[in-house]
């Protein structure tokens, strides 16, 4: 969770003594990307917990030795390495959009800027999966979307994307280490190779049913689809919990399997579609009678946008003659020193800005903040991480502020195709 650029200029700026020059460093994104109108946060329980582990073992120690990767003088400060600064942020789940401030990190220049890769790695993965599954979310209505792409990404990678997708409001996931970790409830019960493995397709279904009851859901287009309805309902009755559909013309099987259920007496009996969903196939699906989706691919590669592209850079830093706000100026990749105040700008109860007041603000500036709602909350202080954004607790609480924070947004928001950001970042 490091890069070597991250010790080697702590071990050049000890040599140059200012490793230890207190410094701000923040870490932001200049567009969304893919063209989405908004971003949600997420990754920052996941984040704190790697913070506080963050240290440096006698094995690392002695390969970067060995290395000669730095001097000997930065050793035995990696050796002792422990974050003790300020990290103030975007409270997890919250939405967010170019410039905004998402993650502030106050201490030397030495402990904030070894941090840059576990920071980066973390939020821009875990929030290019919230952003995606926030927009299926909206796609999907009142019908629950489950996630289900564990097999489509990194084994690890896979536990994180169920947290973010279920802090974007997905109800559930099939990956148990995510239930595990952050109480994110879980479901599952076969695929087409339990049904492959019986002799026939009726003693597959009576197989499951026997086992899970008929409050389950059979997987009913292994073969046959307008066979394996008539099989199901036979099997479990007109009781039967659901019937999941995972390939052809989901629209047009969603409608047939629906008109087939009711005539067969199985009208409460619920369908779920799977099969490369995204938030454009599930919201083709609008007019369709589906009670329930299932998203893997997708979601856990941020539906085409996999990272989130956000960047930490230094924008203080305590010199000579006192604090010095700096920024890099480069074409095209351009930044905002000093640090930030970030409010989202309501009238009516309606996101129309996001406001950002640069350095401390003043006695003007508070009372412009007031028609707004404060964005940052503060995570860690004096190296103490703040446990109520931690564990399953702070899941819960995240997901709970998303649903809230992304009510505020106008409905321009909620368009799924690319375009400009819902409301306009000003710098004041």
């Amino acid at each position: 969770m490091t890069d070597r650029y991250e010790l080697t200029m702590i071990d050049a700026a000890m040599q140059a003594g200012t490793a230890f020059r207190p410094s701000v460093f923040e870490a932001f994104g200049r567009r969304l990307s893919g063209g989405r109108r908004y971003g949600v946060v997420a990754g920052t329980g996941r984040l704190l917990d790697r913070i506080e582990q963050f240290s440096f073992t006698d094995a690392q120690l002695k390969f970067l030795r060995e290395g000669n990767v730095v001097s000997p003088e930065a050793l035995d400060y990696l050796a002792d390495y422990k974050f003790t600064g300020r990290i103030r942020g975007y409270a997890e789940g919250e939405p967010y959009f170019p410039g905004s401030p998402l993650l502030t990190v106050e201490g030397t220049f030495a402990e904030c800027v070894v941090l840059e890769t576990v920071i980066l790695s973390i939020l821009n993965y875990d929030s290019a999966v919230a952003t995606a599954a926030s927009r299926m979310v909206t796609a999907a209505g009142t019908r629950p979307v489950a996630e289900m792409g564990s097999r489509r990404t990194g084994e690890e990678s896979a536990v994180a994307a169920a947290r973010a997708a279920y802090i974007a409001g997905f109800t559930n996931t099939s990956n148990l280490e995510a239930g595990i970790r952050w109480g994110i409830p879980t479901m599952g019960t076969a695929a087409h190779s339990f049904t492959l493995l019986h002799d026939s397709e009726e003693d597959a279904f009576r197989a499951q049913i026997d086992a899970l009851g008929v409050g389950t859901t059979l997987l009913v287009d292994t073969y046959d689809t307008a066979r394996g309805v008539d099989l199901a309902v036979k099997v479990a009755g007109t009781e039967l919990g659901g019937v999941r559909l995972d390939s052809g013309d989901l629209p047009i099987m969603a409608a047939r399997t629906r008109e087939q259920l009711d005539a067969l007496g199985a009208k409460n009996t619920l369908i779920t579609v799977t099969s490369d969903l995204d938030e454009h196939a599930i919201a083709g699906l609008a007019a369709s009678p589906v009670d329930a989706y299932g998203v893997g691919t997708s979601v856990v590669t941020g539906s085409g946008t996999p990272a989130s592209g956000m960047v930490y850079k230094l924008v203080a830093r305590e010199g000579d003659e006192g604090w010095k706000s700096v920024a890099k100026a480069s074409e095209n990749k351009a930044s905002h020193g000093g640090e930030k105040l970030a409010v989202r700008t309501l009238e009516d109860g309606v996101a129309v800005e996001e406001t950002i007041f640069m350095g401390d603000p003043t006695k003007d500036d508070a009372a412009d903040a007031s028609r707004g709602r404060g964005l940052q909350v503060d995570l860690v202080r004096g190296g103490a991480i703040a446990d109520e954004y931690r564990g399953a607790a702070g899941v819960a609480k995240a997901r709970e502020h998303r649903k809230n924070a992304v009510a505020e947004l106008p409905i321009v928001a909620h368009r799924l195709r690319p375009g400009d950001p819902a409301i306009p970042t000003v710098f004041r």
